[in-house]
């Protein structure tokens, strides 16, 4: 019989899309308010996976990632995704996003993403947000799933995630591999 027991630690980040580098310095002092310091920030990558964002954001578009700083407790995706939601549509203009913020949190088992539209694998979370395993760890490094986004498989982001991987250590001396 398994015996329930807490979570491994994880911590909070956002994916972000924009193409318009003064609307992202202006969400990143709200993103720290909600969220506390950033810990760790990816560079600037040039994000041409699809033509989707195209006509909200405009190109070209950029991604970055933020890690904040301290634990997250799982349970708590669904409201940072509302959260960000309601960032995003702060800064919507003619109907439009101008900005696109994806929460998710890191552990060092896995990566999960936080998304409004439910999919095959994709599972409720609760408040009309699904989580997605958008990466595993295996044989020391982050690894795809076959549904994983093109840019998560990318050698950069998946360096980032290894860089926020290290930066949990410090939580928590009773994470697992």
């Amino acid at each position: 019989m398994g015996v329930p027991h807490p979570p491994e630690k994880a911590g909070l980040f956002i994916a972000v899309l924009f193409s318009q580098r003064e609307i992202l310095c202006s969400v990143l002092p709200l993103l720290g308010e909600r969220f506390g310091q950033i810990l760790l920030e990816s560079p600037e990558y040039a994000w041409d996976h699809t033509h989707y964002y195209e006509k909200e954001l405009g190109r070209p578009i950029f991604r970055r990632f933020f890690f904040f700083k301290g634990s997250f407790d799982p349970l708590i995706l669904p409201e940072v995704k509302l959260e960000t939601n309601a960032i995003e549509a702060a800064f919507t203009e003619n109907g439009k996003r101008r900005i696109n913020l994806d929460p998710g949190y890191v552990m060092r088992s896995r990566i999960v993403l936080a998304s409004a539209k439910d999919y095959s694998h994709r599972i409720y979370l609760g408040k009309g947000i699904y989580g997605e395993v958008a990466l595993y760890y295996k044989d020391k490094r982050y690894n795809p799933f076959p549904y994983t986004y093109y840019d998560y498989r990318k050698p950069e982001c998946l360096n980032i995630f290894d860089t926020a991987r290290e930066q949990l250590q410090g939580l928590t001396d009773d994470i697992r591999e």
